[in-house]
């Protein structure tokens, strides 16, 4: 250190502020090998007094500046080694003033604030380190509370690491993702800067790690194995695991979850473990693991693989364990590699609803009436469709196809072969049994009549109404979509059933949810509302306001462009607002796309549903009705040709797969015949003639496989949602998560591995929604003292017993302070802002933690 240096760092202890009583500075400078003693006579301090030390005026010393002087600024010059403290006559001063060296690590030790001169050699055994100004700012950027030996071995690995914090946990984070990016800088900078040895060293003592290959992919697999062992106690581990398992597992699990579960931290884990998996052969030994035992492994991915292979495997054998299905499935939906594998699980999932269903009713459909019928379709069978269209929307999203292709071929063997099947006999048989063969079915409430019905009403009684058509939004659907709707705020939503028209095709069904006096269908195949073509917007805009003056006909699309204000000024004034919605059909009725129809589905639901909030947030729309024009059939493999009719109606007016419309009472096998008079009002006779069953037409082109107009419930079984926004303040439609509680008494842990007990306090209902939380400890510097735990607070039984959760907690071998308080913390994965939902203090004692 040069002499203006000397007077820099001194003016700049001079003019630091007085703290903790002192009245002034007294600065210690002891320069061993007299760099400075000619220099000291020249220095030139403001208002500080230069005093030379020796060791035959120390009583001097001390007498002049404890009673001569007491006010003054002092630089106590020493030409002399540092006395140690027993031998200090002025130690007491030293205590309450500042030393000023010229020697590197003394300056450093000043500059981080450390009179602790014990830690010097800690300091010298990094001097290589701090001999660089970019690496002495790192490390002080890591604000260390209170200096060890061990705080500054972790703090110099944390920067040439480059790690986010100064934990141990965090730099092993650090030089895992470096192994996996085949970067060896750190591994570099450690060696040539810092102290391999004490790596290893900490290495050992927090996580037992004593294997003598010291590479960063043993220590990988070591982590990764001692995991897994951990995770069922009553597996055997393969002879070739064991040297890899700690006899100090705690603080890996608690590493391994946080790492695991940590947002950015995961995709590092994913590759890693893959490579790891491969290293120690876990698809090998997975296979020698029976599957109850697989079930709550999650180091790896292969066991996801096994278990949905299994899962797969036993529903095509025919091996009906449901609710065992149910569990395992249910049991993964809190382990790490779910999210990765969720497709594959969902479509299991819903393969085993469908399975189920399908054996609860032995595979029968019992004879009914019509109207019966009808009300068993919209009661329980519509779930059939709605498994099966949520088994293919998970299907077609899933990356490996490959281990579920032949539970697939039973879904469709089943839905199509049984259900569609039994269905179509069982519902052709009911409306054969209606002599007269007219349509509509009586004692069923009728599409035809939508607008008299349910739009009247609210003319009637001056509010204001919006209608949502939604094109080809069948029955099942809408039901998912009143669920959504229900629990997405407060409000009540219900759903009905209509019959709709027939044919059950776009153009008939949208007119028949017009106001009108007469329906006629035109010699050139169009459909006339009083006179007016009901096609396209502008028209139908026409019709209505031909009733009602303030009202609207407007596309979905351009509501969803709209502006705020926009909207407000758009529907200010009107009373009946008609907007059309065509996700379903615009994708179904095209050969190239219609196998995409079930994900459509899942965008009209959406869409949807944030149009009902556009509409009540935007415009404090209160009464919303959603209904469609009519439903559909699907089914994924291609029609084997006895589903198709080849004799078709001779003087067909308009042909399609499902239906054909004639002026004449034409027989044609394979069909029913019925007269159109039922909605149409004009002298010229027309007929609709549709396939019995799910048949069709044998019309040339391709786009069999999604069809429409016919007389099949999933065809002619309608929606009507009734949505009425609640502004009131009852709690009656208030929308909330069901509360989770400790219920364990035990407010104090003294063991290693402790279990607690919740509760979730209500069952899952309309209006009551499940919740997922994330639970873990803390101490009172927020810092996570244990693993984590994942509760899916879902269930929906009355029974308190079934929605209890056991939940395993294993602590970090730390020393744990019994004075102080640790925290419970039960955090809301998906909320998104203050996302702790409850906490509960606790005192931890636990004798032989690590100190």
């Amino acid at each position: 250190m040069n002499l203006k240096e000397v007077y820099r760092v001194l003016n700049d202890i001079y003019q630091k502020e007085l703290t903790n009583g002192r009245k002034r500075h007294i600065v210690f400078w002891y320069d061993e090998e007299g760099e400075f003693i000619d220099d000291v006579d020249e220095l030139k301090l403001e208002n500080v007094r230069i005093w030379k030390v020796t060791d035959h005026n120390l009583f001097a010393t001390k007498f002049e500046l404890e009673k001569k002087d007491t006010k003054s600024h002092f630089l106590l010059y020493a030409n002399m080694p540092k006395p140690v403290p027993r031998e200090d006559w002025l130690y007491d001063l030293y205590k309450i003033g500042y030393e000023f060296a010229t020697d590197k690590i003394t300056v450093i030790m000043r500059e981080l604030g450390i009179n602790d001169d014990g830690l010097r050699e800690t300091f010298q055994s990094y001097k290589e380190f701090f001999n660089s100004r970019a690496r002495f700012q790192s490390f002080q950027k890591y604000q260390v509370e209170c200096y060890t030996e061990e705080t500054i071995d972790l703090t110099v690995l944390a920067v040439l690491c480059k790690s986010p914090t100064n934990t141990l946990d965090d730099i092993l984070r650090t030089l895992f993702t470096r192994y996996k990016d085949n970067d060896e800088s750190a591994r570099d900078r450690i060696r040539k800067y810092g102290d391999e040895e004490k790596f290893w060293w900490l290495v050992e003592k927090y996580h037992g790690y004593t294997l003598p290959d010291r590479s960063i992919r043993e220590l990988l697999i070591f982590f990764m194995l001692t995991y897994l062992s951990e995770q069922n106690l009553d597996m055997k581990i393969p002879e070739t695991w064991q040297k890899y398992v700690s006899r100090r597992p705690a603080n890996i699990i608690v590493f391994m979850d946080q790492w695991m579960n940590h947002r950015l931290g995961r995709h590092v884990f994913n590759l890693l473990s893959n490579e790891i998996s491969e290293v120690v052969r876990a698809n090998h030994y997975a296979e020698q693991i029976d599957i109850k035992d697989i079930i709550h492994l999650d180091a790896f991915s292969i066991y996801d693989e096994k278990i949905i292979r299994y899962l797969a495997e036993q529903l095509t054998s025919g091996i009906n364990h449901f609710e065992q299905y149910f569990d395992i499935i249910a049991a993964r939906r809190k382990h790490h590699w779910y999210p990765e594998y969720r497709y594959e699980y969902e479509a299991v999932l819903h393969a085993v609803e469908l399975l189920n269903y399908t054996e609860k009713w032995d595979y029968f459909i019992p004879e009914q009436s019509a109207g019966r019928m009808f009300q068993a379709y919209t009661n329980e069978y519509y779930v059939i469709d709605t498994a099966y269209r949520k088994f293919y929307t998970a299907y077609d999203r899933a990356e490996e196809k490959e281990r579920l292709r032949q539970l697939r071929d039973k879904i469709e063997n089943v839905y199509v072969n049984y259900f569609l099947e039994e269905l179509a006999l069982k519902w052709s048989g009911s409306i054969e049994h209606n002599h007269d063969m007219v349509w509509p079915l009586e004692g069923i409430t009728q599409q035809k009549n939508f607008y008299r019905d349910w739009v009247h009403e609210y003319q009637e009684n001056d509010e204001r109404v919006f209608v949502i058509i939604s094109d080809a939004l069948r029955y099942e659907a809408a039901k998912e979509l009143a669920e959504v709707l229900n629990n997405q705020r407060k409000a009540a939503a219900e759903i009905t059933s209509i019959q709709s028209v027939l044919p059950s095709y776009t153009a008939l069904g949208m007119a028949s949810l017009l106001p009108y006096k007469h329906i006629e269908y035109s010699v050139d195949g169009r459909i006339l509302v009083d006179g007016i073509d009901s096609t396209g917007i502008t028209n139908r805009n026409d019709i209505l306001q031909s009733v009602v003056p303030d009202s609207l006909a407007i596309q979905y699309k351009e509501v969803n462009n709209m502006s705020r204000s926009t909207l407000r000024e758009t529907f200010q004034g009107k009373k009946v607002i008609y907007i059309y919605h065509n996700v379903i059909d615009a994708r179904g009725d095209h050969a190239a796309t219609e196998g995409e129809v079930f994900h459509a589905v899942e965008e009209a639901i959406d869409d949807i549903s944030l149009l009902v909030n556009q509409l009540v947030n935007n415009l404090s729309a209160s009464n919303i009705l959603i209904t469609a024009d009519h439903g559909f059939i699907y089914q994924r493999d291609p029609l084997q040709r006895c589903h198709k009719l080849l004799r078709k109606p001779e003087a067909s007016k308009l042909m399609s797969r499902r239906f054909s419309i004639t002026e004449h009472n034409e027989a044609v096998e394979g069909t029913w015949t019925f007269p159109m008079d039922y909605i149409l009002d004009q002298p010229e006779a027309r007929f609709a003639i549709i396939p019995k069953g799910v048949h069709r037409f044998a019309v040339q082109g391709a786009g069999a496989n999604y069809v429409h107009g016919g007389a099949m419930l999933q065809e002619i079984v309608v929606p009507v949602i009734t949505f009425k926004n609640d502004r009131s303040k009852s709690q009656r439609n208030m929308v909330k998560k069901v509360d989770v509680k400790l219920t364990t008494p035990m407010r104090k842990i003294t063991n290693m591995i402790i279990y607690l007990e919740f509760f979730q306090i209500e069952k899952v209902e309309e209006k009551r929604l499940p919740r997922r939380l994330k639970l873990y400890f803390i101490d009172d510097q927020g810092n996570r003292v244990s693993n984590e735990n994942i509760i899916i607070a879902d269930k929906s039984s009355s029974q308190a017993v079934e929605r209890t959760y056991k939940e395993k907690f294993v602590f970090k071998s730390v020393y744990y302070d019994k004075r102080k308080t640790y925290y419970l913390v039960l955090e809301d994965e998906e909320e998104k802002m203050g996302n702790v939902y409850e906490q509960y203090s606790f005192t931890i004692d636990i004798p032989f933690s690590q100190k």
